[in-house]
């Protein structure tokens, strides 16, 4: 598990990025189950993830509407398989209109140059 925390900040929302082998839905719950046992984890208020199984994507927007489907392109794009990547936001109290969709292309894009160095882009 790779976990990239305090990624970026943006009026009071803050975003980090976690990821790490995954081969299917229940794996990746029990992925985020994982992280949110974390104590900085659990009081997040979103923890959006895709994944590119073998029996085909899966997401969960965890109430960040089009989240999951954000990362779930990145993920094809760099063809990273069998591996979860979740998004983790702290609502801040104002709302960010589109920029949190360029927050979690940001962040999963952080977390790919980690695993896929020179993927990414």
């Amino acid at each position: 598990m790779l976990v990239l925390d305090s990624v970026i900040s943006d009026r009071g929302s803050r975003y980090a990025v976690s990821g790490g082998p995954c081969r299917s839905g229940n794996e990746a719950t029990a992925f985020v189950d994982d992280l949110r046992r974390r104590k900085k984890f659990a009081k997040a208020t979103h923890h959006s993830w895709a994944l590119l199984a073998e029996t085909g994507p899966e997401k969960d927007d965890d109430g960040e509407s089009g989240a999951g489907v954000v990362i779930l392109r990145m993920l094809e794009r760099a063809n990273l398989r069998n591996h979860v990547i979740v998004v983790t936001r702290w609502y801040g109290g104002k709302h960010l209109g589109g920029d949190r969709f360029r927050h979690v292309q940001d962040c999963v894009r952080t977390y790919l140059d980690h695993v896929t160095p020179g993927s990414a882009g």
